[in-house]
């Protein structure tokens, strides 16, 4: 049976593959763990003059080897999975190219409630779904589903009434430079933004990632530079140059210890975006 909408189709593949790619990172470890197998449902929409997309990454799906070496599955899945989410907008292009690297949480949910701090506490649970099926990236989704780690991890927020007032308003263009710096690493970092030669491309990224939530939207950081001053310059700072209003979990998880972070929320009428960046060793 054919799905609907391709919306919908293109959703359940996004979570084949990642599903997929999470399974063969658990084989390559030793578990015993079942790969998933492909739903009718996507080939028969493919089938029914699905989008070149739905087609393109079912297609990747029949060419990958599910074979020795285990290493190999992982990173040709990885591939598959990340490049079907870059081509499926240029937002996730965008957020993949700018956050490459570096430990950051991002994720967009609806806007339902006039105290928006409720939308940033459930987004920080993870308690809703991207408004649209774009990227979330979240480096911890994967043991939270196995239930590992508290729901919330890597934060620890406040009560909702609280949150807003942990944060302070950041005008457009600092919010922007703000998520650019955020493609710098916490610790030894050789090359701060500011002197590398793709920094108008990570800027136009930045950019690219705010204008989701349209020419009307307000930011907010927990940088505390901001409390005195809603354009901190945070390029020539560096990501780590700012004090911040700690939001991060003091557990100790998987041997990491959370030491920073730099966090930027978007809020519109409709969506709530959070763009967290995190230090950890």
């Amino acid at each position: 049976m054919a799905i609907d909408d391709d919306r919908g189709a293109l959703d359940l593949l996004d979570a084949h593959l990642e599903g997929l790619w999470y399974a063969a990172v658990a084989r390559a470890r030793g578990q015993e763990v079942p790969l998933p197998t492909v739903p009718g449902s996507l080939a028969a929409s493919a089938a029914d003059g699905g989008s070149e997309l739905l087609r393109w990454g079912l297609a990747g799906l029949a060419r990958l080897r599910r074979r020795e070496p285990a290493d190999g599955f992982v990173r040709e899945a990885g591939d598959l999975v990340l490049e079907f989410r870059r081509r499926r907008s240029p937002w996730n292009a965008a957020a993949l190219r700018l956050f490459e690297d570096p430990y950051v949480f991002v994720a967009t949910g609806p806007r339902r409630h006039e105290d928006w701090g409720r939308d940033v506490f459930a987004l920080m649970h993870r308690q809703v779904p991207d408004p649209r099926g774009w990227l979330r990236i979240d480096a911890d989704l994967r043991d939270h589903d196995a239930g590992l780690v508290p729901p919330a991890y890597p934060f620890a927020p406040p009560p909702a009434a609280e949150l807003v007032r942990r944060l302070h308003r950041l005008e457009p263009d600092a919010a922007v430079a703000a998520l650019t710096v955020m493609a710098e690493e916490w610790s030894s970092e050789p090359r701060p933004v500011r002197d590398r030669p793709e920094l108008d491309a990570l800027t136009a990224d930045a950019r690219t990632l705010l204008a989701r939530y349209g020419p009307d939207a307000r930011f907010w950081t927990n940088a505390a530079a901001a409390a005195s001053d809603p354009a901190p310059d945070f390029l020539a700072t560096g990501l780590a140059g700012y004090a911040s209003q700690a939001f991060l979990s003091g557990e100790y998880v998987r041997g990491l210890d959370l030491f920073d972070e730099l966090g930027v929320i978007a809020v519109s009428a409709d969506e709530v975006g959070l763009f967290w960046s995190i230090g950890a060793y």
